[in-house]
Order: structure tokens, then sequence, then C-alpha cells
């Protein structure tokens, strides 16, 4: 007897796939939107608003421009009940749940002595605790749901080498980062007896069309002197790892932070 062969199995495909994207109406997030709807899902963009930082289309009317699928749905991470109705949203629309891509987050960069408690708990709220709301939702639900071959459900956090290295004059968004990298792990190793995978993507520089600190000529020159690849990274990057994790393409993988720094962290 012949056995099937598994390597016509796994694709990028994600047909059929209801996923949501928290952040995604701008900037890495948009991306990542865009990418799974390109490779065929169901994506609804969970934001505060509808605006694009670096300009150009809502990202829900810009994927269905594209031939894509997607809904927005207002959503502040921040806050428990709006988690908690966006997966409720998501399931009665669309039926399920097949993966979470936790990107929304905040920034306030400023060294230990000129952080104020009140942005310090902005901070954590929105990067922190939204991820751990929006995984409680998410995983809530995935386990209910009848498994696709041994998975039920995936989800994907957004972290940062900046959770790994010093940034300098910005605690706070390193210390959520950081934290974001154990929770991963430890959703992971809880929930992986119920099929539910969990991983996450640690970006690099990544030039996103965003102001501010983000273009500011010593912050660039570092990121362009500690990255070995001759360019700094574009939102789409991270777009195709985290479609990688997303897919039937990765097996077996949970648990795990996936650099896309071009090298920043091996040098």
């Amino acid at each position: 007897m012949t056995l099937p062969s598994p390597y016509s199995a796994a694709s990028l495909n994600m047909a059929d796939k209801v996923c949501i994207v928290t952040g995604a109406a701008s900037g890495i997030g948009r991306a990542i939107a865009r990418q799974l709807a390109a490779n065929g899902a169901t994506v609804v963009i969970a934001d505060v608003t509808t605006e694009v930082i670096e300009g150009g289309m809502p990202t829900a009317a810009l994927i269905a421009r594209d031939g894509g699928h997607a809904h927005f749905a207002a959503t502040d991470v921040a806050d428990t009940a709006q988690v908690d109705a966006l997966v409720a949203h998501a399931v009665e629309r669309f039926g399920r749940l097949d993966v979470l891509v936790n990107n929304a987050c905040v920034r306030h960069a400023r060294p230990l002595l000129e952080l104020e408690d009140a942005h310090w708990q902005r901070l954590l709220d929105v990067n922190l605790t939204g991820v751990f709301r929006c995984c409680r939702a998410a995983v809530r639900q995935m386990i209910q749901q009848a498994p696709e071959g041994d998975v039920r459900g995936r989800i994907v956090n957004l972290s940062s080498q900046h959770g790994m290295i010093a940034a300098p004059g910005d605690l706070g968004y390193g210390t959520t980062k950081a934290a974001i990298d154990y929770m991963t792990r430890q959703i992971a190793t809880d929930y992986a007896p119920h099929g539910i995978v969990c991983n996450a993507v640690a970006p690099g520089k990544i030039q996103t069309g965003a102001g501010g600190r983000a273009v500011d000529p010593a912050v660039l020159e570092r990121a362009d002197r500690r990255t070995p690849w001759p360019r700094l990274g574009h939102p789409d990057d991270i777009a195709r790892a985290v479609l990688f994790l997303c897919s039937d393409l990765s097996t077996f993988t949970t648990g795990t932070t996936l650099m896309v720094d071009g090298g920043w962290m091996a040098a």
C-alpha cells in the first residue's frame, strides 16, 4: 500500500480561515491583515480607528478592493468588554475563530526617571494586558471548536527584539514585549493538549511610515549600524512570518519566538 505523501498536504492557503488581527489599521498590523487576506482568509480588523497613519485607504476597504474578505470591528484592547464582544461578534458572523494575531500596542519612550505612573499603566494596559485579554477570549472560543487536523486554533503575538535587549531611553515598551514572550510560552504549554498553538514574532527595526521617534536620525543610525542585512525591515517582512505561523505549513512549532530582525540579535 502506498502511503499519502506529507509533502503535498500543507500550504499557505488560508481559505475558510477566520482571523482577528488587532491594531490592523496601520503599519505592521495592516500588512499582516493584507497578507492573510491575500492568501484567502477572512480577516476581522480590530482597532480603535480606521485612520491609516502612513496614509491610504482603510485596511478593510483596501482588502476588499484587492478581492479579499475583511470586516472592521471597532475595538479597544484595553477594555475587557470590547475584547470579549470582538470574539463573540467574529464567531457569530463567521462561525468560528481560527487565528488571533495580537499586534495592537502603544509607545511612550521614556527612561525610568521620566516615566510617569499613568503612562506606565497605559503601556501595560494596552501592550500587555491587551494581549492577555485577547488571548483569554480567543482560547475560550478555540477550545470549544472542532479541530482541523490536530489544531483548534492559532495565536501569534507580536513581541519585539526590544524585549530582549535594551532600547535607550525606552523602559516601558521593552518591558511589555519581554512579558509577551513569557506569556506566549505559558499559553502554548498550558493549552497544547487542547490543540491551541501559540507563538510570537519579534520584529527588529521596521520602517512602517510612522513619524516621531521612528524616523529620528539617531535611532535610524543605530538600527542601520546594528542590522547585518543591508536594509531595515518592511511591514511585509513581518506579515510573511506571521502568515507562516498561521498556516498549515507550521507544524510542531509552539511556544517559540521567531526573530525577524535582519540578523540584529545574531550580530
